[in-house]
């Protein structure tokens, strides 16, 4: 009988509690066991997890805010990490788990390919992963598969590609309230210009998706372009959270572009807004043969993103060690159905 790999959740939001329900549901088939949780809300830490996760069942498992602690005793094969979008911020985190000898499967979107934009926090994790014979790996819904991942996958029955569009429309009031808030819904146009420049606002990892295609495809892009717009209400929206009116901010317009010799090879236009109409998510490839990928209604991102990284436990494990990006494993797939 084949050993369960022992899990720990690193990260006790929205997407964390999900992500460790999945985990107790797939050890009912001997794949996976959950061993710890960590978080740092008061409201939280010295609780039992099955209440934090509001199941009717007392888990044995203690919230924790002391994560080294937690990684002594609980000795897990990998980390499921969802705590922040940013690497800057989760580096430390990331670092503990390592020393610690544990696989990292996080959802930080930055992570997912970090290279462009902190080079040498990229190259220190491949390192240290490497030294701790770890691997460690950003995933989830987008980026990691719809507006990427998926995209490239679509390449592999083409003789040759020569311009990829992707596309996805959300409509956000059927998504989780931090999503509904970070897109800037019900904020003023005023106010959303104002968040837009910290660059820590809207969705996180689009430039990330491009670069990750394009360097899949072995393309230089000679310049990229990126654009982050508000999608204006045209009448009042109510979600279960919050109510948008007339005129205000109901989501973002974010779109990016990278080419070669003037000639656009690779864009991706994400619309994602309260309200909006046919979402869907789409890929077209311009090759031989051309390749038109349309998902009505779309993946819905929260159970989607879940799934993406409980499904990423044992491709993570199994992969050489350091730091990994979804074109570096076998094809990612559902487990233990």
């Amino acid at each position: 009988m084949k050993k369960p790999l022992h899990v720990v959740q690193f990260g006790l939001g929205p997407i964390g509690i999900e992500t460790a329900k999945t985990v107790l549901e797939k050890s009912k088939h001997g794949d996976l066991k959950l061993v710890g949780a960590i978080d740092v809300d008061p409201a939280k830490v010295g609780k039992d997890l099955g209440e934090v996760l509001r199941i009717n069942e007392r888990l044995g498992i203690v919230v924790s805010d002391k994560a080294e602690e937690v990684f002594r005793t609980a000795k897990p094969d990998v980390v499921l990490h969802t705590t922040s979008s940013f690497l800057d911020r989760i580096y430390p985190q990331l670092e503990m788990c390592i020393k610690s000898g544990v696989h990292i499967v996080s959802s930080a979107e930055e992570l997912f390919f970090p290279y462009d934009r902190h080079p040498k926090l990229s190259k220190d994790l491949d390192e240290l992963a490497k030294k701790h014979n770890v691997a460690v790996l950003g995933t989830g819904v987008n980026p990691g598969f719809v507006m990427d991942t998926l995209a490239l996958v679509a390449t592999g029955v083409c003789t040759r590609v020569r311009a990829i569009r992707i596309e996805r429309v959300v409509d956000a009031s059927k998504r989780r309230f931090p999503l509904q808030r970070k897109i800037g819904a019900g904020l003023t146009v005023q106010e959303f210009e104002e968040k837009k420049k910290t660059g820590t606002f809207g969705h996180i990892g689009l430039r990330e998706s491009l670069l990750f295609v394009a360097e899949g495809l072995n393309w230089k892009l000679e310049k990229v372009d990126e654009t982050l717009q508000p999608m204006v209400a045209p009448s009042e929206v109510k979600t279960p959270y919050l109510t948008v009116q007339k005129g205000q901010v109901a989501g973002i317009h974010h779109s990016v572009s990278g080419g070669t010799n003037g000639t656009t090879k690779l864009s991706l236009d994400l619309k994602m807004y309260v309200g909006a109409g046919e979402p869907h998510d789409a890929v077209f490839v311009d090759g031989d043969p051309p390749i038109e990928l349309i998902i009505r209604n779309g993946v819905f991102g929260d159970s989607a993103t879940v799934a993406a990284l409980v499904n990423a436990i044992p491709l993570t494990v199994s992969a050489t060690p350091g730091l990994k990006t979804m074109k570096d494993l076998v094809v990612p797939r559902v487990f233990s159905t």
